[in-house]
């Protein structure tokens, strides 16, 4: 696939670094992708930098990854390069949510004709690092309203090196955001199911 990171921060650099990793094409950008050489060279020759729009119409799955309060001016500088596309939401919001709206919610709202899921934001990248293709498999949680963008992130969670779970639709990703019980809760692949379960009641 080609995959579009938009946002070249410590998480983005390393998603975009696994994806090329495992064989996929990969465009990292940023408000200033010409310094952006260093992520490159860490992409086995499979990446390239370019502006915002130009990562996501590259794109058959963008990760996006700015932080937070950059993530706004991000999808604006997307536009409609988005309409269409599959976005995986690797944000975590900051401050308090208006009216019990998740952040993957609101960001949704500002590209409403792309196919959004949330994932890959629970753990810092450290964590990642070092969970990454050991038994047992670090689960990933993932949250989408939309099958194209579940079976797409469903794939990249799983060439990354851990176990995607299907937590629910665009509701459940306020589990996995800062306050949530899936936030900074590392669990493997055989106690996903009882954690997700728990986390549920959140909802009820």
């Amino acid at each position: 696939m080609h995959i579009g990171v938009i946002g070249a921060g410590q998480l983005g650099s390393t998603l975009a670094e696994w994806c090329a990793q495992s064989g996929h094409d990969v465009a990292v950008s940023s408000r200033h992708p010409e310094r952006l050489a260093d992520v490159v060279d860490h992409l086995f020759g499979h990446g390239q930098a370019l502006p915002v729009a130009q990562t996501a119409e590259f794109a058959d799955v963008v990760l996006f990854s700015p932080n937070w309060e950059s993530a706004y001016e991000a999808i604006e500088l997307a536009g409609t390069t988005l309409d269409g596309k599959i976005v995986i939401d690797a944000t975590n919001p900051t401050g308090q949510q208006l009216g019990g709206v998740s952040g993957f919610e609101q960001l949704a709202q500002l590209a409403p004709k792309a196919h959004w899921a949330k994932a890959l934001n629970t753990l810092p990248a450290a964590t990642l690092e070092r969970r990454r293709g050991h038994d047992p498999l670090l689960a990933e949680f993932l949250c989408s309203d939309h099958q194209d963008a579940r079976r797409a992130t469903t794939v990249l969670i799983r060439d990354m090196g851990f176990a995607p779970f299907y937590a629910g639709g665009a509701e459940a990703a306020r589990l996995t955001e800062p306050g949530g019980p899936l936030q900074q809760n590392e669990v493997d692949v055989f106690h996903a199911q009882d954690v997700l379960a728990d986390a549920l009641t959140v909802l009820r």
